[in-house]
């Protein structure tokens, strides 16, 4: 790296360490809380267990009480992230893939006019696969396809995938595919990496409403990257939030353009709580 590209980056870069605030206990149901999403017109936050859970959707309140319970009618086979687009629909990324070697990757669409639905829902399946991979598992020096983070962006979802390499473990590799029905080829879009030891992991990765910050989770920090152009989400500047403590941070989300909701597992040695964490 030339000293003139590793000065514009250090220009363009900030730390800070705040420790969010615990403003809920989750409640046992959601110890292993894995994704969570606010959509524009619910007070409720949504959330999801990851593999080896029920697969339902919870709607839960800033106090941490689960307010609706909802039934998917699908299976729970590693559910890892959730996500909503404008018209308040949400997509359940059922994309954990540990051992790198699953072929049925998918995220399964609920429709918004559901969310108030007291029956099993049915779900709109898009499924995907990575071009790059053709060995499941591929050698362990290329597993590269695990992935617990992605959101929806411009009617394309953004997947990030979270390394199993044991000496690159911060790297994340980010694909798009489009939000709808079907079998689709997840297109590269770039990488980043977060630094160079297990608790840099991506976790989990929200975009803001306005489409001008992206906060990235891993166990030791959030990154927030503002001033990219277009889905170069890693270009322009980024903001580190150290925290003073590592749990199984696993699900994030905007609460506002301003402050981030953060959840974590009890199950894995966290907490099980929510937080707030206010930007700068």
């Amino acid at each position: 790296m030339n000293k003139f590209l590793l000065l514009v980056i250090l220009l363009n870069a900030s730390c800070h360490t705040n420790n969010p605030k615990i403003i809920a206990d989750l409640p046992k149901d959601l110890e292993e809380v894995s994704g969570t999403e606010t959509i524009a017109d619910s007070d409720l936050i949504w959330m999801l267990n990851d593999s080896g859970n029920k697969p339902n959707l919870y709607g839960v309140s800033k106090k941490g009480n689960i307010k609706k319970e909802l039934k998917i009618k699908a299976k729970n086979n590693d559910w890892e992230d959730l996500t909503s687009d404008k018209a308040g629909n949400l997509y359940i990324g059922d994309f954990g893939n540990n051992l790198n070697e699953r072929e049925n990757l998918a995220i399964l669409k609920v429709k918004h006019s559901d969310l108030n639905n007291n029956k099993a829902i049915d779900i709109e399946r898009i499924s995907f696969y990575y071009p790059n991979q053709d060995k499941f598992p591929p050698k362990k020096d290329k597993m590269y396809f695990d992935c617990e983070a992605f959101f929806h962006f411009n009617d394309s979802l953004y997947l990030f995938t979270k390394s199993r390499v044991k000496d690159n473990p911060g790297k994340t590799d980010v694909y798009k595919i489009p939000a709808t029905k079907g079998n689709h080829a997840a297109k590269f879009v770039g990488t980043f990496t977060t630094c160079e030891d297990l608790t840099c992991w991506t976790t989990s990765v929200d975009i803001s409403d306005d489409g001008k910050q992206m906060a990235l989770l891993t166990q030791k920090a959030v990154l927030v990257f503002s001033n990219f152009n277009a889905d170069n989400f890693f270009s322009g500047s980024i903001e580190t939030y150290h925290f003073n403590s590592e749990t199984q941070k696993e699900g994030i989300c905007f609460k506002n353009n301003k402050t981030l909701y953060i959840t974590d597992e009890r199950d894995q040695g966290g907490d099980g709580n929510l937080y707030e964490l206010k930007l700068k």
